[in-house]
């Protein structure tokens, strides 16, 4: 756990307890009163309003679109299922700066929905909810489907053999088994809208703000650092609450009942009204995540010559931007993959100690059977493994700038700077895959290793590497691809000259004219692009059959 812990010390609480010292210390005393005046301010309880509702709104509208998707997941079998469980991910990986950038292309000035009928969603809540969905469709699709493949079908069967109908039987049996999971899911998703940040800043415009919205306005454009820090902290506050009940939601949901092998439960569709609802589900992934993708690609194709890739050629231009890029444009694709290889070694290192660590329960300290001392550390170090997912990457973005400046650990001017950040939201995606592979290794196999003579090293070589190899692989699949569209951070650290591909898009949405907003969708494309190849390969890899993440 050593170095998992000094790596979240040194580039993430630092960098935030900086931030926050910043805001609330005058000469060299704490100014606790900022907070209350902070929050006593009507234009921040309208953000926190805005933010505490469209994120519930969100929440209920994605659980209400989705379930219908996991149970057509999870019980029904049907050919290209592989492949649509990938589409759906899609998605979930994408920048928020793409998933807004298709929306706008959607339902923005010049959209689709414009040019047919006239309607215009943009700097609507609309558009942020249908956003929120999209990104987070397969969010419960996963979570829940997940579990539902694997309970046993024959529990409700006997309750309708009882005498319940299919209802009552599914409310009574199958939904109380599925509560934790449903939770589970629904907090996650809160917590990905709670913190919205590139969606509202493009669909909203100047009318909506979220709390991560708010803080960067007030961090980067007024320089408040003190209502930055107040509004941090209560965001840190929030996240904290909802990772401490969605830990609690998993150990109940891992703990409800015996579960079998996918591979038993799912069917072919039978009866109309089966094939009715998986053609139900199959229309809203076509209009909710196809649509808005391929209108994306519609428009980066659609140059004022005609059809054409006459956008994807100015992006070798550097003076294509109107003066945006001190290089040209294409370059954010290869800066991009440089900085997410490296961010995907880093979170794979720091990942693979923390969930070895994790996999080492402190049993033989607890002979009473209550939770040790050491147990509940090792909790809470899983939960801190889950922050950086929730707190303003914002704000560890400027804390970087104001903390790494200076020797020993001067990296402004560094590359290195970049991967750092990207490997902070990188490392959860690791521990979450790794961690249920690891427990599954029966440790009498290193016990006879170690009998046999070999260092724990070498056991640790040649017993678990073998076994969770492909889980390392989908692993380092996860990191690559949110590594490749971190936003919020990187949009702080990265230098003019290396501008990634999300840095790049929001530069070229963020000034006028048809060939930026033209090389806005051909980048964004380029970047779709490359995540749905990553989760094609990961959905061949993956070693856990049930769907979940």
């Amino acid at each position: 756990m050593a170095l998992p812990v000094a790596f979240f010390a040194l580039f993430f609480a630092y960098p935030v307890v900086a931030i926050v010292g910043r805001g609330l210390k005058v000469g060299g005393a704490w100014q606790f009163g900022q907070v209350g005046e902070v929050l006593g301010r009507a234009d921040i309880l309208q953000v926190l309003w805005f933010t505490t509702w469209q994120a519930v709104a969100s929440t209920a509208l994605t659980v209400l679109i989705a379930l219908p998707g996991a149970y057509v997941f999870a019980r029904f079998e049907f050919p290209g299922k592989q492949l649509l469980r990938a589409v759906v991910t899609v998605p979930f990986v994408l920048p928020t700066v793409v998933v807004g950038t298709a929306f706008l292309a959607l339902l923005g000035r010049g959209g689709l929905l414009d040019q047919m009928w006239g309607v215009r969603l943009d700097t609507t809540v609309w558009a942020i909810l249908l956003a929120h969905v999209f990104f987070n469709y397969a969010v419960v699709v996963r979570t829940v489907g997940g579990l539902w493949s694997q309970l046993d079908p024959r529990q409700e069967e006997a309750a309708r053999v009882l005498g319940l109908s299919r209802f009552d039987a599914w409310r009574k049996v199958t939904l109380p088994a599925l509560a934790p999971a449903v939770a589970a899911a629904a907090l996650m998703v809160f917590l990905f809208t709670f913190t919205s940040f590139g969606v509202v800043q493009i669909l909203g415009g100047p009318t909506f703000s979220t709390l991560e919205v708010e803080i960067y306005r007030e961090t980067a454009e007024l320089l408040d650092l003190p209502t930055a820090a107040v509004l941090t902290l209560v965001q840190f506050v929030a996240v904290g609450a909802i990772l401490t009940l969605h830990g609690w939601m998993v150990r109940r949901g891992e703990s409800t009942l015996a579960l079998v092998d996918p591979a038993q439960t799912a069917r072919r569709p039978r009866g109309a009204g089966q094939w009715g609802l998986l053609a139900g589900v199959l229309a809203v992934v076509l209009v909710l995540i196809l649509l808005p993708l391929g209108v994306l690609v519609e428009r980066s194709l659609d140059a004022p010559g005609g059809y054409g890739f006459a956008f994807y050629r100015a992006l070798q231009s550097q003076g294509a931007g109107g003066g945006t890029f001190l290089v040209p444009p294409a370059d954010a694709i290869w800066n991009s993959v440089q900085y997410a290889l490296a961010a995907t070694a880093i979170a794979l290192v720091i990942g693979g100690f923390a969930a070895t660590a994790l996999t080492r329960p402190p049993s033989r300290l607890r002979p009473t059977g209550k939770t040790s001392v050491v147990g509940r550390l090792v909790r809470g170090f899983d939960a801190l493994l889950m922050l950086p997912l929730g707190v303003s990457a914002v704000t560890v973005g400027f804390g970087f700038l104001i903390t790494l400046d200076k020797p020993p650990l001067d990296l402004r001017s560094s590359w290195i700077l970049v991967p750092l950040a990207q490997a902070l939201v990188g490392v959860p995606f690791v521990v979450r895959t790794m961690l249920p592979v690891l427990r599954a290794v029966d440790g009498r196999l290193r016990e006879a290793a170690a009998v046999l003579g070999a260092s724990p090293l070498r056991a640790w070589r040649e017993v678990d590497l073998p076994l969770v190899r492909r889980a390392l692989l989908v692993a380092a699949g996860f990191a690559f691809a949110v590594s490749l569209g971190e936003f919020g951070a990187t949009v702080f650290i990265a230098r003019p000259d290396k501008p990634t591909l999300p840095v790049a898009v929001a530069r070229l949405l963020g000034r006028a004219g048809e060939l930026n907003y033209g090389q806005a969708m051909a980048l964004s494309t380029i970047l779709m692009l490359v995540c749905a190849v990553s989760l094609l390969v990961l959905e061949r890899l993956r070693t856990n059959r049930s769907g979940e993440f």
